[in-house]
């Protein structure tokens, strides 16, 4: 199938797209993984890495594509941000931080395995993303390799990921709900970091500006983890692989809580314009990531 057809794809057509793009990548970082001495820290990486949507990896292919790289060219930035990814949802779901014994249909890795396992599994992936980012094979460029390894660094840390889990976890035990602007804030963290590196790395890769599919990638970002207040409402807990209505049963402020279910569904569509008309300079070309930002909000799981 050719990068033209590829970007036509709609509706049924998209979601083929993205698990042969979601196949792809898991077949690289489960390759890596499998490489890495046998053990219990690596069964429970395997574990880990299993399932899951892709988006991450998608929107890095789908960039590189975009600029004129074949998605084989940015599969190591691909499996290094869904290596990265489950680092996070490993210790999100710890005792520790959410509690959490489901995701992705399967018992978490701590309950698969033990909390000692668990940790030092999220902590092998995450070195493991930037060994990947930093290998010779990813680009020939150095300057290249530092710049993903830099972005993809502030993005997990202090100033990103992290500091919305921080947010999150503080804002269990806060005297008030938070605010709008204070939930936006959290998740652009939590969220959107990540998919915002995603989002920028194939034009990186290609050594093109990136701003364009910044604007696109923050705007999907927060659509996603709207999407995700939606579902967590709305959702089936059987589709969605996990526990829902954990954050009602906390009594933390939600977009939903915040804006009602049609408030969120309409915040959540303005975002999904806003991605699209990001993308306005590449033209048609850019049809499948319109397509995984009209798909973030319409997902059921």
């Amino acid at each position: 199938m050719n990068d033209r057809a590829e970007a036509a794809m709609s509706g049924t057509d998209f979601t083929t797209l993205l698990a042969l793009r979601a196949a792809a990548v898991g077949a690289r970082l489960r390759a890596v993984v499998s490489a890495q001495p046998e053990s219990r820290v690596r069964a429970a990486m395997l574990h880990a890495v299993a399932g899951g949507k892709g988006m991450r990896g998608f929107l890095v292919l789908e960039g590189a594509v975009l600029h004129g790289l074949p998605p084989e060219a940015a599969l190591n930035a691909a499996a290094a941000v869904e290596a990265l990814h489950a680092y996070s949802l490993i210790h999100d779901d710890l005792p520790a931080m959410d509690d959490d014994d489901l995701r992705r249909g399967r018992p978490t890795v701590h309950v698969a395995f033990d909390e000692a396992s668990a940790i030092l599994a999220g902590d092998a992936l995450h070195s493991l993303a930037f060994e990947l980012l930093a290998d010779p094979a990813t680009a020939t460029d150095p300057a290249v390799r530092v710049a993903l390894v830099a972005g993809l660094a502030r993005a997990a840390g202090a100033a990103g990921m992290v500091l919305g889990q921080a947010l999150d976890i503080e804002a269990e035990t806060a005297e008030r709900p938070l605010t709008l602007d204070e939930i936006t804030a959290l998740q652009a963290g939590k969220t959107g970091a990540l998919i915002g590196w995603a989002g920028r790395a194939g034009a990186v890769l290609a050594g093109a500006d990136p701003a364009a599919l910044g604007r696109y990638a923050a705007a999907l970002g927060l659509a996603f983890q709207i999407a995700d207040d939606i579902l967590d409402v709305t959702g089936d807990a059987g589709l969605a692989g996990k526990r829902l209505q954990k954050d009602a049963g906390r009594g933390k402020a939600t977009f939903v809580s915040l804006l009602g279910l049609d408030g969120a569904r309409a915040r959540a569509d303005v975002l999904v314009a806003e991605a699209c008309d990001a993308l306005a300079p590449y033209g048609a070309r850019a049809e499948a990531l319109r397509e995984a930002a009209r798909f973030v909000v319409a997902r059921r799981a």
